[in-house]
Protein backbone atom coordinates (compact mmCIF):
# COMPACT_ATOMS: atom_id res chain seq x y z
CA UNK A 1 0.00 0.00 0.00
CA UNK A 2 1.28 3.30 -1.18
CA UNK A 3 0.31 6.21 1.21
CA UNK A 4 2.29 8.61 1.69
CA UNK A 5 1.30 12.17 0.13
CA UNK A 6 1.85 16.11 0.78
CA UNK A 7 -0.01 18.74 0.09
CA UNK A 8 -0.05 22.01 -2.09
CA UNK A 9 -2.74 24.40 -1.96
CA UNK A 10 -2.32 28.29 -3.41
CA UNK A 11 -2.25 30.93 -6.65
CA UNK A 12 0.66 29.08 -8.24
CA UNK A 13 2.60 32.71 -8.63
CA UNK A 14 3.39 32.00 -4.74
CA UNK A 15 4.50 28.90 -4.57
CA UNK A 16 8.43 28.36 -5.14
CA UNK A 17 9.74 25.62 -8.02
CA UNK A 18 11.51 24.00 -5.28
CA UNK A 19 7.96 23.18 -3.02
CA UNK A 20 6.58 21.69 -6.26
CA UNK A 21 9.87 19.76 -7.05
CA UNK A 22 9.50 18.14 -3.57
CA UNK A 23 5.95 17.67 -3.68
CA UNK A 24 6.36 15.61 -6.97
CA UNK A 25 9.32 13.59 -4.79
CA UNK A 26 6.77 12.63 -2.52
CA UNK A 27 3.40 12.06 -4.66
CA UNK A 28 5.00 10.74 -7.62
CA UNK A 29 8.29 9.39 -7.32
CA UNK A 30 8.10 8.03 -3.84
CA UNK A 31 5.52 5.70 -5.51
CA UNK A 32 7.53 5.23 -8.59
CA UNK A 33 10.45 4.03 -6.13
CA UNK A 34 8.25 1.31 -4.44
CA UNK A 35 6.93 -0.27 -7.39
CA UNK A 36 10.27 -0.51 -8.65
CA UNK A 37 11.45 -2.58 -5.06
CA UNK A 38 8.15 -4.70 -5.29
CA UNK A 39 6.83 -5.09 -8.68
CA UNK A 40 10.21 -7.45 -9.87
CA UNK A 41 9.33 -10.17 -6.88
CA UNK A 42 5.73 -10.23 -7.49
CA UNK A 43 6.15 -10.73 -11.49
CA UNK A 44 8.00 -13.71 -10.48
CA UNK A 45 5.82 -15.22 -7.99
CA UNK A 46 2.88 -14.17 -10.73
CA UNK A 47 1.03 -13.03 -7.52
CA UNK A 48 0.45 -9.29 -5.68
CA UNK A 49 -1.81 -6.71 -5.35
CA UNK A 50 -0.17 -2.82 -5.24
CA UNK A 51 -2.66 -0.41 -3.64
CA UNK A 52 -1.92 3.20 -4.54
CA UNK A 53 -3.75 5.85 -2.35
CA UNK A 54 -4.79 8.32 -5.11
CA UNK A 55 -7.22 10.97 -4.97
CA UNK A 56 -10.27 12.59 -6.70
CA UNK A 57 -7.95 15.33 -7.47
CA UNK A 58 -6.05 12.83 -10.12
CA UNK A 59 -9.60 12.77 -12.20
CA UNK A 60 -10.70 15.91 -11.57
CA UNK A 61 -8.20 18.90 -11.07
CA UNK A 62 -9.48 21.87 -8.56
CA UNK A 63 -8.95 25.34 -7.99
CA UNK A 64 -5.67 26.40 -6.70
CA UNK A 65 -4.47 22.64 -6.30
CA UNK A 66 -3.06 22.85 -9.79
CA UNK A 67 0.60 20.98 -8.10
CA UNK A 68 -0.87 18.19 -6.25
CA UNK A 69 -4.00 17.50 -8.53
CA UNK A 70 -1.18 16.88 -11.44
CA UNK A 71 1.26 14.68 -9.21
CA UNK A 72 -2.20 12.94 -8.83
CA UNK A 73 -2.90 12.94 -12.43
CA UNK A 74 1.03 11.25 -12.80
CA UNK A 75 -0.06 8.93 -10.34
CA UNK A 76 -3.16 7.86 -12.53
CA UNK A 77 -1.32 7.81 -15.50
CA UNK A 78 1.48 5.88 -13.91
CA UNK A 79 -1.01 3.30 -12.60
CA UNK A 80 -3.07 3.48 -15.58
CA UNK A 81 -0.18 2.77 -17.84
CA UNK A 82 1.45 -0.03 -15.77
CA UNK A 83 -1.74 -2.17 -15.16
CA UNK A 84 -2.18 -3.91 -18.45
CA UNK A 85 1.29 -5.28 -18.03
CA UNK A 86 1.20 -6.44 -14.12
CA UNK A 87 -2.31 -8.08 -15.11
CA UNK A 88 0.01 -10.61 -17.33
CA UNK A 89 1.78 -11.76 -14.35
CA UNK A 90 -1.16 -11.78 -12.27
CA UNK A 91 -0.43 -9.23 -10.40
CA UNK A 92 -3.80 -6.31 -9.76
CA UNK A 93 -3.29 -2.72 -9.44
CA UNK A 94 -5.73 -0.55 -7.52
CA UNK A 95 -6.38 2.85 -7.26
CA UNK A 96 -7.96 4.70 -4.29
CA UNK A 97 -9.88 7.71 -4.92
CA UNK A 98 -10.71 9.27 -1.93
CA UNK A 99 -12.39 13.09 -1.72
CA UNK A 100 -11.43 15.29 1.05
CA UNK A 101 -10.68 13.35 4.29
CA UNK A 102 -10.38 15.16 7.61
CA UNK A 103 -7.36 14.42 9.54
CA UNK A 104 -4.03 16.62 10.90
CA UNK A 105 -2.96 16.48 6.97
CA UNK A 106 -6.14 18.18 5.69
CA UNK A 107 -6.01 20.94 8.77
CA UNK A 108 -2.15 21.82 8.74
CA UNK A 109 -2.56 22.22 4.85
CA UNK A 110 -5.13 24.94 5.28
CA UNK A 111 -3.61 26.50 8.41
CA UNK A 112 -0.25 26.95 6.22
CA UNK A 113 -2.87 28.55 3.26
CA UNK A 114 -4.38 30.93 5.40
CA UNK A 115 -0.53 31.97 6.56
CA UNK A 116 0.38 32.34 3.08
CA UNK A 117 2.11 35.27 1.50
CA UNK A 118 0.02 35.67 -1.43
CA UNK A 119 1.73 39.49 -2.45
CA UNK A 120 3.52 37.81 -5.54
CA UNK A 121 -0.10 37.54 -7.22
CA UNK A 122 -2.43 39.63 -8.03
CA UNK A 123 -4.81 41.51 -5.50
CA UNK A 124 -7.39 39.69 -7.41
CA UNK A 125 -6.53 36.54 -7.40
CA UNK A 126 -5.47 36.32 -3.33
CA UNK A 127 -8.80 37.67 -2.91
CA UNK A 128 -10.27 35.11 -4.53
CA UNK A 129 -8.35 32.37 -2.80
CA UNK A 130 -8.66 33.54 0.61
CA UNK A 131 -12.23 34.44 0.33
CA UNK A 132 -13.41 32.29 -1.89
CA UNK A 133 -11.68 28.94 -2.10
CA UNK A 134 -10.57 28.93 1.26
CA UNK A 135 -14.08 29.75 2.75
CA UNK A 136 -15.37 27.13 0.65
CA UNK A 137 -13.01 24.29 1.02
CA UNK A 138 -14.20 24.61 4.57
CA UNK A 139 -17.61 23.98 4.17
CA UNK A 140 -16.45 20.90 1.30
CA UNK A 141 -14.44 19.83 4.35
CA UNK A 142 -17.54 19.89 6.96
CA UNK A 143 -20.11 18.41 5.21
CA UNK A 144 -18.42 16.07 2.55
CA UNK A 145 -14.99 14.95 4.68
CA UNK A 146 -14.51 11.39 5.40
CA UNK A 147 -12.73 9.51 8.50
CA UNK A 148 -9.31 7.72 7.98
CA UNK A 149 -11.09 5.17 9.53
CA UNK A 150 -13.84 5.18 6.06
CA UNK A 151 -10.83 5.20 4.06
CA UNK A 152 -8.60 2.41 5.73
CA UNK A 153 -12.36 0.33 5.76
CA UNK A 154 -12.82 1.04 1.50
CA UNK A 155 -9.07 0.26 1.65
CA UNK A 156 -9.42 -3.36 3.16
CA UNK A 157 -12.50 -3.79 0.91
CA UNK A 158 -10.37 -3.01 -1.93
CA UNK A 159 -7.19 -5.36 -0.74
CA UNK A 160 -9.87 -8.30 0.31
CA UNK A 161 -11.52 -8.09 -2.98
CA UNK A 162 -11.27 -11.46 -4.97
CA UNK A 163 -11.29 -9.23 -8.25
CA UNK A 164 -9.34 -6.17 -7.24
CA UNK A 165 -10.76 -3.16 -9.02
CA UNK A 166 -8.49 -0.70 -10.66
CA UNK A 167 -10.25 2.50 -9.23
CA UNK A 168 -12.26 2.95 -6.17
CA UNK A 169 -14.16 5.93 -5.07
CA UNK A 170 -14.54 6.37 -1.26
CA UNK A 171 -17.33 9.12 -1.69
CA UNK A 172 -20.18 8.94 -4.06
CA UNK A 173 -20.72 12.49 -4.09
CA UNK A 174 -17.71 12.92 -6.22
CA UNK A 175 -19.33 10.60 -8.63
CA UNK A 176 -20.52 13.60 -11.05
CA UNK A 177 -17.08 14.58 -11.53
CA UNK A 178 -16.05 11.60 -13.46
CA UNK A 179 -19.54 11.95 -14.94
CA UNK A 180 -19.53 15.26 -16.31
CA UNK A 181 -15.69 14.41 -17.98
CA UNK A 182 -16.89 11.21 -19.58
CA UNK A 183 -20.00 12.98 -20.70
CA UNK A 184 -17.85 15.70 -22.70
CA UNK A 185 -14.63 14.88 -23.88
CA UNK A 186 -14.28 18.65 -24.55
CA UNK A 187 -14.28 19.37 -21.31
CA UNK A 188 -16.18 22.55 -21.88
CA UNK A 189 -19.42 21.24 -19.60
CA UNK A 190 -16.78 20.60 -16.43
CA UNK A 191 -14.88 23.76 -16.92
CA UNK A 192 -18.37 25.62 -17.13
CA UNK A 193 -19.93 24.28 -14.30
CA UNK A 194 -16.95 24.63 -11.92
CA UNK A 195 -16.52 28.33 -13.27
CA UNK A 196 -20.20 29.05 -12.32
CA UNK A 197 -19.90 27.09 -9.03
CA UNK A 198 -16.70 29.22 -7.87
CA UNK A 199 -17.36 32.41 -9.33
CA UNK A 200 -21.46 32.74 -9.57
CA UNK A 201 -23.06 30.64 -7.27
CA UNK A 202 -20.64 29.97 -4.24
CA UNK A 203 -23.54 31.01 -1.76
CA UNK A 204 -25.54 28.46 -3.34
CA UNK A 205 -22.76 25.78 -3.05
CA UNK A 206 -22.35 27.22 0.94
CA UNK A 207 -25.38 26.38 1.61
CA UNK A 208 -26.53 23.36 -0.48
CA UNK A 209 -23.21 21.89 1.61
CA UNK A 210 -24.80 22.91 4.78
Amino acid sequence: VSNAGVGMAGPLECQSLAAMQSLMDTNFFGLVRLVKEVLPDMKRRRGGHIVVISSIMGLQGIVFNDIYSASKFAVEGFCESLVVQALRFNVAISLVEPGPVTTEFETKLYEEAERADCSRTDPETAEIFTNLYLRNSKDVFASLGQTPEDIAEHTLRVIEAARPPFRHQTNAAYTPLAALKHADPSGALVTDAFYKLVFKYDAVLRLGLR
